[in-house]
């Protein structure tokens, strides 16, 4: 018995046809899209554009506008300054881009306005963690007791292991002795990680090297003053 396949040749024809129209068809639209309107309604560029005009800018693009105004109101200075800074504690609280907001504190840390020190204040607390660690570097860039003060309250208190070893980083970079106590007091944590960086800060904040023995260093914490003693106790160590 002979099976025909002319039923399965006929629809293989068509549809070879129908593809072969439409693409006939969609040939001859495309020159007269483009021509009428410049751009295909497809292209990354219009894409952006489309995007900017339902959701607003990107993350990257507020960055972009920040760093720009920001260097606008440095040159104007006074009023200008002012008037930046309180715009930029008004962005804050209403910024959703972690990204964003460690911009505005960094943004906010070049200036000495009231609400300059309200955003680098407010950082100190943001739920998220980046944003806590970048205050933390715009706190040892401000310097001053208060820099000491923020930086210590982090170091002793904050949830997230990495902004604590950056607070206490950025306390021992300020080589400020008021930093001894808080420094002193996380020698006790239990983290070795957190011990280390301890250490670590005390000997650029004392300008001492007393080696790594966290109980040295509590020792020493605790009576600061015994200067000749630990004079002499640095000296043997330098020896051996």
């Amino acid at each position: 018995m002979t099976i025909s396949h002319s039923g399965d040749s006929l629809t293989l024809r068509r549809s070879a046809t129908w593809r072969l129209r439409a693409a006939c068809v969609l040939g001859a639209l495309l020159p007269a899209v483009a021509g009428c309107s410049g751009w295909l309604p497809w292209t990354a560029s219009d894409k952006a554009a489309k995007n900017a005009e339902l959701y607003g800018p990107t993350a990257n693009q507020r960055i972009k506008s920040l760093e720009a105004d920001a260097k606008q109101a440095k040159a104007e200075g006074g009023g200008k300054e002012m008037e930046f800074t309180r715009g930029l504690a008004e962005q804050v609280l209403g910024e959703h881009d972690a990204r964003v907001r460690c911009e505005i504190v960094a943004v906010a840390g070049m200036f000495d306005t009231p609400s300059a020190l309200a955003i680098c204040k407010g950082a100190m607390q943001d739920p998220d963690d980046r944003v806590r660690a970048r205050a933390c570097q715009v706190w040892r860039e401000r310097g001053g007791p208060e820099a000491v003060q923020q930086l210590a309250n982090r170091c002793r208190a904050d949830r997230d292991l990495d902004v604590r070893l950056q607070a206490i980083r950025m306390l021992g970079d300020l080589e400020n002795e008021a930093a001894i106590p808080a420094l002193a007091e996380v020698l006790s944590d239990p983290d070795p990680a957190v011990q280390y960086r301890a250490v670590a800060a005390l000997k650029q904040v004392s300008g001492r090297d007393l080696g790594n023995d966290v109980n040295v260093w509590r020792e020493w914490a605790a009576d600061p003053g015994r200067v000749e003693s630990w004079s002499i106790a640095e000296a043997w160590r330098k020896l051996f």
